[in-house]
């Protein structure tokens, strides 16, 4: 099909903004080098969405008119990776996979499938990056060869849609959404309009025919999804794929979700046969709690609905500098500089002279306020060079007058934490008193062994050491 002309325009490629002229920095999100020439061109005409009972562009339908049907959620056979998901894929849903090249996205998404497939779901899988060869390799290797998978290294999303139409799929896969093409844009695939063009064709295509579409889209340097922020704001779902590659632990998390929380996570661990559901990560996640080892405390976190145990290490030492290092990962590096400042003044622990090191044991990362009480306790550790008896456990927010304040799920904490051996248990006082009955139960259900410690102040924690 002949290109349409247009007029070319400057896009950047991190916020999609368009100027008429290059410039070296983009105006909208202040990104640097980001803007490329693009051709801007006339949309094609949207079609219409009668099959989702939905009414036609231009037209107007009362609310309580409109049609209302309950589809049931699609299990993929992965407990992790549905619990990302709400609890399941929703059909005629546009779901966005997105990550670092290598972190296993396409491993991912190939084992998904084949649980949909042993399910009896048929699936079209449209490959620009990889050979059907290449796939029939992998799916060998994971052993996810099924022959309601089919494969196409078709590109042209018009194309792709005539064979979603003719071999009828419940799932569609493009991989990835950076090297699809419409025919009616002239610039290269890739491009801010390219992908925003693609993408509104596959999401015409997966709402009017309730075809569930997965698209995999890559992340620039700086982590973002590759292409513009518009992307994410069409589809329904975004996920991320994120990990060490040195400790072989892989986390899902979904920055968006119109059908389900975005707070929960999914963990997986990377081995020969593929991505391995972690059904219980404190385990993985926790080192031997027995051992007494200085600079260490273990935080009881949330994450989504699942109440998850992690070690957060940190180091005190002398500073050779005039101004002290702080080097943090896995935490929030600006919550440390206050918790630091609220460690010396509400608790007489001299540290702004001291070069400090904290962070998140196994490479994840935590920004949840309830993990300032272990970190603090990390920091007063190692400060005074004494170990923290074993098995215990410290969740709770740190504010500014040193008081300890309350979280979320609080019992839900204590209880996994009981629940994994640990003794003592160092909670909120506020917490503590609004559910004083509740907490006494649970520590009686449990056998009794375990003991709670209500924490009002932050220097309460000095007395630990001493």
């Amino acid at each position: 099909m002949k290109a349409k002309s247009g007029r070319t325009v400057f896009a950047c490629t991190q916020c999609g903004a368009q100027s008429p002229r290059w410039v070296g920095r983009c105006a909208e999100c202040g990104a640097w080098n980001s803007l490329q020439e693009d051709v801007l061109v006339p949309s094609p005409a949207p079609s219409k969405v009668g099959a989702t009972g939905g009414a036609a562009h231009g037209g107007v339908t009362p609310l309580s008119e409109v049609e209302h049907r309950t589809l049931p959620r699609v299990f993929c056979g992965s407990p992790e990776f549905d619990r990302v998901l709400g609890g399941g894929l929703v059909p005629g849903s546009l779901v966005l996979l997105s990550g670092e090249p290598g972190i296993g996205k396409s491993t991912l998404l190939m084992q998904a499938l084949h649980g949909l497939a042993s399910r009896g779901f048929k699936v079209l899988y449209a490959s620009g990056e990889e050979s059907p060869e290449q796939i029939r390799l992998r799916a060998e290797r994971l052993g996810c060869v099924s022959e309601r998978v089919l494969l196409t290294a078709e590109t042209d999303v018009v194309k792709l849609r005539e064979l979603a139409l003719q071999h009828r799929p419940q799932v569609l896969v493009v991989d990835s959404i950076q090297t699809a093409g419409h025919p009616e844009v002239a610039s290269s695939p890739g491009s801010v309009s390219q992908v925003r063009e693609c993408t509104h064709a596959l999401l015409e295509l997966s709402k009017g025919h309730t075809l569930t579409t997965l698209i995999i889209g890559h992340v620039t340097k700086d982590g973002s999804v590759a292409g513009p922020k518009m992307l994410e704001h069409l589809v329904d779902t975004v996920l991320h794929l994120e990990g060490d590659a040195n400790t072989g632990f892989r986390i899902l998390r979904a920055t968006k979700n119109r059908f389900g929380s975005t707070g929960e996570m999914g963990v997986f661990a990377m081995q020969g046969s593929g991505l391995c559901d972690v059904a219980d990560p404190s385990r993985y996640f926790l080192e031997d709690t027995r051992s007494q080892r200085e600079g260490t405390a273990v935080a009881v976190c949330m994450e989504g609905t699942r109440p998850l145990l992690l070690e957060i290490q940190a180091l005190v030492g002398r500073s050779t500098y005039s101004t002290p290092r702080r080097v943090v990962t896995g935490l929030d590096q600006s919550r440390l500089h206050i918790l630091l400042a609220v460690l010396e003044k509400r608790a007489g622990s001299q540290v702004s002279l001291n070069d400090i090191f904290a962070g998140v044991a196994g490479g994840l990362r935590i920004f949840e306020p309830a993990a300032d009480l272990a970190t603090a306790t990390a920091v007063l550790s190692s400060l005074h060079e004494r170990p923290l008896p074993p098995r215990h456990a410290f969740f709770g927010e740190v504010g500014l007058s040193g008081e300890i304040r309350g979280t979320t799920h609080a019992l839900a904490r204590t209880q996994e934490a009981i629940k994994l051996g640990f003794e003592r248990i160092y909670l909120p006082a506020r917490n503590f008193r609004a559910e004083r009955d509740a907490f006494v139960s649970l520590v009686k259900e449990t056998g009794g062994d375990a003991q709670l410690f209500p924490v009002e102040e932050v220097r309460e924690l000095v007395a630990l050491f001493h």
